[in-house]
């Protein structure tokens, strides 16, 4: 295959797939690794694409996720939030003290625990008045300036609250997820939040659609290789699943029933 027609064919397949691995390219079309870089380059010089981890990817503006009101959030993508809480709340014990960040996918998890007892910190308003009928579940709120949007509270003292309490397992929510932008949120009231609670966790859950892929809100509260367990509802890209068996990160995928 000629050069022109072999890029040509590489940047459909690179926009039909949204992300792709180097080394799935080379299997694809049948050329060296090093082909493969310098067509790859060819293409990001272009300004449509840009270079991941092992790989590349689309570079869309419209990735980028802003912050829409929690209602509106709530209503997409139900089934898929109600099998990743699901999946997720197999990991929670009894006698845990846990985090719960905000979010339209973490709210589910309160069906997971009606029956468990754990001691929650939390900033999702909506987690706190569901679970007010359940005695077995301690509910500790970060307190703070109540984000309409996101239903969650918002603070700029979280950290010497946090040093309070041994936090033993962080279930967190993210606006989008990707390799270059890390673990992103839309809000800048929670993004300090999101970073210390991900810092003080023993373990860090990220509960995430396969939506949220390739998106990026305004702020990165951290880089993927913070997380020790990805929940999503779909197997990732090659270049995802080849970046979280690098950093040694859990890949749970939650299936339905």
């Amino acid at each position: 295959m000629i050069k022109d027609k072999r890029i040509n064919k590489i940047e459909e397949y690179i926009k039909e797939h949204k992300s792709v691995s180097l080394d799935e390219l080379m299997e694809v079309f049948k050329v060296s690794k090093n082909t493969i870089r310098r067509d790859v380059q060819e293409l990001v010089e272009r300004d449509e694409f840009k270079k991941v981890y092992g790989g590349v990817a689309v570079k869309d503006e419209d990735q980028t996720a802003k912050l829409e009101p929690f209602q509106d959030r709530q209503v997409r993508h139900q089934k898929e939030k109600k099998i990743i809480a699901k999946a997720a709340a197999q990991f929670i014990n009894d006698g845990d003290i846990i985090f719960i960040d905000s979010g339209t996918t973490t709210i589910e998890l309160i069906e997971y625990l009606k029956e468990k007892n754990v001691t929650v910190l939390t900033n999702n308003l909506d987690f706190i008045l569901r679970a007010l009928p359940f005695e077995n579940l301690s509910i500790i709120s970060t307190g703070g300036l109540l984000e309409r949007k996101t239903n969650s509270f918002g603070s700029i003292k979280y950290i010497d609250f946090l040093n309070a309490y041994n936090i033993k397992k962080a279930f967190m929510a993210s606006t989008g997820v990707s390799l270059t932008n890390g673990v992103t949120n839309a809000s800048p009231l929670e993004s300090e939040l999101k970073t210390a609670v991900v810092n003080r966790s023993i373990e860090s859950y990220l509960l995430i659609d396969h939506n949220k892929f390739d998106k990026y809100g305004l702020m990165t509260y951290c880089t993927l290789d913070n997380i020790d367990y990805l929940i999503t509802d779909q197997m990732p890209s090659q270049t995802y699943k080849e970046y979280i068996e690098a950093n040694d990160i859990k890949l749970v995928l939650a299936e339905e029933g």
